[in-house]
């Protein structure tokens, strides 16, 4: 297991934001702000407690990690959420993302603010899908199905132009710098909640079960939301790995623990971006990955959330 190494948190203090050219600024200097934890919201809509949390989710720590590690890799373990209109579901979005030549894709994306959406880098920018930044992105939370909207689309649908992404994602598509965020004129975090952000060390994220929950394209093409969960199996400076079932389209997906047995705090502690194509073959293991919520990657989203408008109270 890896910290944050005295060269690696010199490379992360020069971090920077880009924005494309639809945002009002081309780069954002962030304030050396650096929170452990962000505020979290559940939101204006129904307080139920969600059934799939109390018995999907995985819960603080776990046994050790045994041989084999492939054992959730190649067998699909993923459930269909069908409470999407529920805490902390419908924080999760389905994307439906249009390059300028109107080319498509699909993703997930999760709200870290009223106007905020947090994602994978490539699901904002993306040589290969977009041949640059993406043009738009119809955000919609808690999305169920394929039906028609008012079924299918609880809390409705808005559409993003504003983008924002790492600099080093940009410039070079690294992946341990590939996170972006959508930018929205509605608040509609406001009525779904959003996820608070923590920013936890190798040693703190050791055990600990990770849920990830998005919207894959071989089950339900992108329209219904699918949770999976299992151990972390290794951390290092910028990723977290963990052999959660994960398939194209749940890229920008959460990855949250719950760091006891209250499941109404969820805590993201990264963004899922990789399946086990994307793990290097030095670290011996096969696993998806996600980047972290480093210390300076905290920094940049809580600027972007100020550039929105901030947290109610903060």
């Amino acid at each position: 297991m890896f910290g944050f190494g005295q060269e690696t948190a010199e490379k992360m203090n020069q971090l920077k934001s880009v924005t494309n050219p639809r945002s009002p600024s081309e780069a954002l200097e962030t304030a050396p702000v650096r929170p452990a934890v962000t505020p979290g919201s559940a939101g204006t809509a129904s307080g139920e407690i969600s059934r799939s949390v109390r018995f999907l989710t995985g819960k603080g720590r776990s046994g050790p990690l045994l041989p084999p590690f492939e054992s959730v890799i190649g067998r699909d373990e993923r459930v269909r959420i069908v409470d999407t209109d529920l805490a902390p579901w419908r924080m999760i979005c389905s994307l439906q993302m249009r390059g300028p030549s109107g080319s498509g894709a699909i993703g997930t994306g999760w709200l870290v603010g009223p106007r905020t959406v947090l994602t994978a880098g490539h699901c904002v920018f993306s040589t290969s899908f977009f041949g640059g930044w993406a043009a738009t992105i119809d955000v919609i939370p808690g999305r169920n199905g394929a039906g028609p909207p008012a079924e299918s689309e609880p809390f409705g649908r808005v559409t993003g132009t504003r983008f924002s992404s790492v600099d080093r994602w940009q410039s070079d598509e690294d992946p341990d710098f590939d996170i972006g965020c959508i930018h929205l004129d509605e608040p509609i975090g406001e009525t779904v909640g959003w996820f608070p952000l923590g920013v936890r060390t190798a040693e703190q994220l050791e055990g600990f079960q990770v849920n990830v929950s998005g919207y894959p394209g071989d089950r339900g093409n992108g329209t219904a939301q699918f949770h999976g969960r299992n151990r972390i199996a290794q951390v290092t400076d910028r990723r977290v790995f963990y052999e959660v079932d994960t398939f194209g389209g749940q890229s920008g997906a959460p990855v949250w623990i719950y760091e006891d047995d209250d499941t109404t705090r969820p805590l993201a502690v990264a963004v899922h971006a990789y399946g086990t194509g994307g793990t290097p073959a030095s670290l011996g293991i096969t696993a998806n990955s996600a980047p972290r919520i480093t210390p300076e990657v905290l920094t940049l989203i809580t600027a972007w959330v100020a550039q929105d408008g901030g947290w109610p109270g903060h």
